[in-house]
């Protein structure tokens, strides 16, 4: 099984999706901010799970997974979070985009391939 996925309950649930361009300003202060940032965030009532990935241009996308808007908004309101927030819009990000969405359907599997 593939850890990227996150393990997921049944919709309805909501889904944050954070677009964004690094620069490339302090790679290490940023690696160790974002696994704070997911360390913290699966502290968190209402949290459900986060896929991650970032290309070598720098571009990546963030998906967190949230039982309710509520969650997402105590998690935005989260001290810590809300300075590293503030932090990388300043030093680590060339543009980001932030959307959330409520997830009503997802289906998927692992599709098995024959082994060479």
């Amino acid at each position: 099984m593939n850890t990227s996925f996150a393990k997921l309950p049944e919709p309805p649930y909501y889904a944050v999706i954070f677009s964004s361009q690094r620069n490339a300003e302090d790679d290490a202060g940023y690696g160790a901010a974002a696994d704070r940032m997911l360390e913290l965030a699966a502290q968190q009532p209402g949290y459900l799970g986060a896929e991650s990935t970032r290309g070598a241009d720098g571009f990546g996308i963030t998906v967190s997974y949230w039982a309710s808007e509520a969650a997402i908004l105590a998690w935005k309101h989260h001290a810590e979070h809300a300075a590293i927030r503030a932090h990388g819009r300043k030093h680590w990000y060339d543009h980001f985009e932030l959307r959330v969405a409520k997830v009503e359907r997802a289906y998927g599997k692992p599709i098995p391939r024959p082994v060479a």
